[in-house]
């Protein structure tokens, strides 16, 4: 004897239905379906959650590391010497070094981060001669010419050649920038805003030749000197600080 009235096999739903018949199997299929779905969702809200925080923990480490690089950097920036033969207002210093540190550490953005703060800092705590920061200017220009090659080609290659080939890059790349720079902006505006004669075409272009591009490779030649000699040192420290930005 049939339980299920022929009309009823007509119709979508039945509530006799076999447990195994077809459309039960679809049904519970869905349901399976539909849960995996849901708690594959949870699985990755949950790790884009963890992942947020992960990169708010990278983000206030490497606000941190930054603020402090800035801060060495401003005190190396006040420790300067002139360097004969050059001319007395030309002035050596080791500011470069914590931001190569922080463009290593943290990416180049964040070296150029310390070059920026260390001349703010040197501005407002030691001001300028002209009343205009040309001096802090010209600083933050040479620093970020220099650091981001270093850390461009050590990025490609991170070895103790593709170091040395950044540094010799980086100082290139300084020297030339600050020679034309100086020849068409910051020797101008010294000039004009110090209320002293500006300097004729052959004049700067002879101060530009003989002091500021042999300076500025002999500063950066110093600068990768001195940072090779820390670099070696503290490379294992840098690596277990980005294989953890990594990690997390």
């Amino acid at each position: 004897m049939k339980v299920c009235r022929r009309s009823f096999w007509r119709m979508r739903t039945s509530s006799c239905a076999h447990p195994f018949s077809p459309l039960s199997l679809v049904r519970f299929k869905g349901v399976f379906v539909g849960a995996r779905g849901g708690s594959l969702l949870l699985v990755r809200m949950n790790h884009e959650k963890g992942r947020r925080t992960s990169m708010k923990r990278i983000s206030i480490r490497a606000f941190v590391g930054i603020g402090v690089l800035g801060a060495m950097a401003h005190v190396l920036m006040m420790l300067n010497f002139p360097l004969p033969p050059f001319p007395n207002f030309l002035l050596v210093d080791f500011s470069d070094i914590p931001a190569l540190v922080a463009a290593l550490l943290y990416g180049p953005l964040a070296g150029v981060a310390v070059e920026l703060l260390k001349n703010v800092l040197n501005y407002v705590f030691v001001g300028s001669a002209t009343g205009v920061p040309i001096g802090q200017i010209a600083n933050f220009t040479a620093g970020a010419a220099f650091i981001l090659p270093v850390s461009y080609i050590y990025g490609k290659a991170a070895s103790k050649k593709g170091l040395l080939l950044g540094l010799a890059a980086g100082t290139v790349t300084m020297a030339l920038v600050m020679s034309v720079l100086n020849y068409y902006v910051f020797l101008p505006a010294y000039t004009l805003f110090l209320g002293a004669p500006q300097m004729s075409a052959p004049e700067a272009k002879a101060l530009v030749v003989s002091a500021i591009l042999p300076f500025n490779a002999v500063k950066g030649a110093m600068a990768a000197i001195v940072f090779q000699l820390l670099f070696w040192r503290l490379r294992a420290w840098l690596e277990k600080q980005a294989a953890s930005r990594q990690a997390a």
